[in-house]
């Protein structure tokens, strides 16, 4: 095991903001996270876990020990009679994996293609996109108590899953696995997912039905729905690589009917969309831009011009370090703000801020 000191942050976020870890240990495999919390030194110490770096704003540098998740490996673990068990470690990256499991003829995780980040960071969020979230694929996790290092597994019902929202994300007491929160008190070392035999294309989201009309192709197989969901969000979203960003800023809010209905009354172009239980999920990303936001910026920090959910870092300024985590912050609560006051609803960010 090995401490690195003092190590710059910015090429492990996404935003590239300018910051530095007092103290990092590379995870790759449990050994190397038992030897840290067998560490006199290191066991009592605050922690925090660093995946892909997809889903954090950085406001300063960080103190608590810096756990770097780097845990690798892919296999099928078994066949049932309708699903193909998937397992993954938890370093993987994302969108490599999705592509794997498509080349071994085992789809299911198209629609979630492009996703920045891990694996093991996408239960934690319950990473979604074009009507598949990760809950609807998922089979089981391993994850190892930062505490006692005992490895426990939680099913998806133990996960707690909800919108971009699991017990990974909530804190509470008791024993890890016996808890109704994890927040801070658990590392995920690995991922199996239940991919389906029987393969049917999700293809509800507008963007896809025009993709499939366009084409010509009524029936697409998993290859073609992962290349025009790679092609959408490649037009939509800006490549971290090349402009620093953390994805989708805000999740979308959801509104009662009542709530709905008052604000088409006032604006009737609002995207939304009526969810199985009655209620009205809205596009965060339109409330945005109804409010004048697009192209807007507080100092490096700005709204993509082509999709006003996203937030940016537009590059070097005048010292020559991008934006702040500051100016990222100032600029999404003043977006909160302005959406409050016009719509009465107050936008929840996705990420991370530390």
């Amino acid at each position: 095991m090995l401490v690195e000191k003092n190590i710059p942050l910015q090429p492990l976020n996404t935003f590239h903001i300018v910051a530095r870890a007092q103290s990092l240990v590379r995870i790759r495999c449990e050994a190397d996270l038992l030897a840290v919390l067998a560490d006199p030194q290191l066991a009592d110490t605050r922690m925090f876990v660093l995946g892909g770096g997809s889903n954090i704003v950085l406001t300063g540098d960080v103190k608590p020990l810096v756990l770097k998740v780097e845990i690798a490996g892919r296999r099928l673990v078994q066949t049932t009679d309708r699903h193909f068990i998937v397992e993954a470690g938890a370093g993987e990256n994302w969108h490599d994996f999705v592509a794997w499991t498509l080349a071994q003829g085992w789809p299911g995780l198209e629609n979630m293609a492009l996703i920045p980040g891990t694996v093991g960071a996408s239960p934690v969020q319950n990473v979604g996109a074009y009507g598949v979230e990760l809950q609807d694929r998922f089979e089981s996790l391993d994850a190892m108590d930062l505490q006692s290092g005992e490895v426990f597994t939680l099913n998806a019902a133990q996960c707690a899953f909800g919108y971009r929202d699991s017990v990974f994300k909530h804190s509470s007491g008791g024993a890890p696995h016996q808890a109704l929160g994890l927040k801070g008190r658990a590392l995920i070392v690995r991922v199996r997912f239940a991919l389906p035999k029987v393969w049917k294309p999700v293809l509800g989201y507008a963007d896809l039905e025009k993709k499939m009309a366009g084409e010509q192709c009524p029936t697409p197989t998993a290859q073609q729905v992962f290349d025009w969901v790679c092609a959408i969000r490649r037009a939509k979203l800006p490549d971290p690589a090349v402009i620093g960003n953390a994805g989708s800023f805000f999740k979308n809010p959801t509104v009662s009917p009542e709530q709905c209905a008052d604000i088409i009354a006032r604006d009737p172009k609002v995207v939304h969309y009526r969810l199985a239980d009655g209620a009205v999920k809205l596009a965060a990303g339109w409330l945005i831009d109804s409010c004048g936001w697009r192209g807007k910026s507080v100092g490096q920090a700005g709204v993509y011009e082509k999709q006003a959910l996203v937030l940016v870092n537009r590059g070097a300024g005048s010292n020559g370090l991008g934006a702040t985590g500051g100016e990222v912050m100032t600029l999404a609560r003043a977006i909160q703000t302005s959406v409050y006051e016009r719509f009465g609803i107050m936008l929840e960010p996705e990420p991370v801020v530390l």
